[in-house]
């Protein structure tokens, strides 16, 4: 082969490649908390995805020859959307359950007769639910969990490379862990505000009992608000830590995941 012949192969090799990382890359930009978020124009996002993946290229061939032929190249390309759908979904399960969270806490309370629009998600969402969301983002940009998510995304390709088939039933099942656990992470996050809402409410109660004269609706109802933002002032700091730790296991647990089923 001579030098135009093989700087033409070579060429097609890198750009079959590209295509693939890409596909493996796009996922973060539809789902994953941040890089997905209606804040961002969706030219950003797509300037953003093609730069990851031009760097990520390089790190994903490593030397492998990619079929450039219409059906290997079309079912690595589904492969590799399915890779990066599992990654992502184990990562936005988590803000998920912040949302959730927050959700619980606004009806507890009685903030839910009041919606507002999200600016993350551009969708209708109550006033704990927007500051749950935000603290989320806030402890994501702090500890870089951008950097985290693509430095995981990077190990992937250690784990599947280009040419690897995972198990599809391992994937679902990934998913499937991931989305049963929203709601018992958002109670764990929400506990200390639930809990103190309830115990107001159940004081109020009694104290309707003993003063049936007592408007327990226009006490109780402002006294029970001051009690959730005082209880949630004071467990922000370790909501957000138990963020942190959520986000750096949500990517640990995908990886795992991605693992096994290799």
């Amino acid at each position: 082969m001579n030098a135009a012949g093989l700087l033409q192969h070579v060429s097609e090799n890198q750009t079959a490649g590209f295509i693939l990382v890409l596909a493996r890359v796009s996922p973060l930009f539809l789902i994953a908390p941040v890089f997905s978020s209606r804040m961002i124009p969706l030219r950003a996002r797509g300037v953003a995805a093609v730069a990851i993946a031009l760097g990520m290229a390089p790190l994903a061939l490593h030397g492998q020859k990619v079929p450039l032929d219409v059906a290997g190249l079309g079912s690595l390309v589904i492969k590799e959307l399915l890779v990066g759908l599992a990654y992502a979904f184990a990562v936005a399960a988590v803000f998920a359950a912040v949302t959730v969270a927050g959700n619980l806490v606004d009806t507890l309370v009685g903030f839910s007769f009041g919606s507002l629009v999200d600016p993350l998600t551009g969708n209708q969402s109550m006033v704990i639910s927007q500051v749950y969301s935000l603290v989320g983002v806030m402890v994501f940009i702090a500890i870089g969990g951008d950097r985290f998510m693509l430095e995981g995304l990077g190990r992937s390709y250690q784990l599947i490379p280009l040419h690897a088939f995972p198990s599809i039933n391992v994937l679902i099942g990934g998913a499937v862990h991931a989305f049963t656990s929203i709601f018992a992470s958002a109670l764990e996050l929400a506990a200390p505000v639930l809990v103190a809402a309830i115990v107001t409410d159940a004081a109020f109660g009694l104290a309707s009992r003993v003063m049936p004269q007592l408007n327990v609706f226009a006490v109780g109802f402002p006294a029970k608000i001051a009690v959730a933002f005082l209880i949630l002032g004071i467990s922000l700091p370790f909501a957000g830590g138990w963020i942190a730790n959520q986000l750096q296991n949500g990517v640990g647990g995908a990886l795992t995941s991605l693992k096994a089923g290799v």
